[in-house]
């Protein structure tokens, strides 16, 4: 049983751990993707790659500010 609880910390802290607003953008675009790919004929393969350019902007900057200067 200690297996699966510290399997469970090692996803939650390798997942949400580092930015959890990240993480969220990531599911938003895999359930968009899913749902566009189901509700339409259009390929839906662009939008999780769009997300992930959305991500990577917030996380370096939410970074940067969270950075003491010195």
């Amino acid at each position: 049983m200690r297996w699966i609880v510290g399997f469970g910390r090692f996803c939650w802290e390798f997942v949400i751990g580092d930015d959890w607003l990240v993480a969220a953008l990531v599911v938003l675009g895999l359930d968009g993707t899913y749902l566009l790919a189901h509700a339409t004929a259009a390929p839906a393969w662009w939008l999780l790659p769009a997300f992930v350019l959305v991500a990577l902007p917030v996380s370096i900057i939410r970074l940067i500010r969270r950075t003491p200067r010195g």
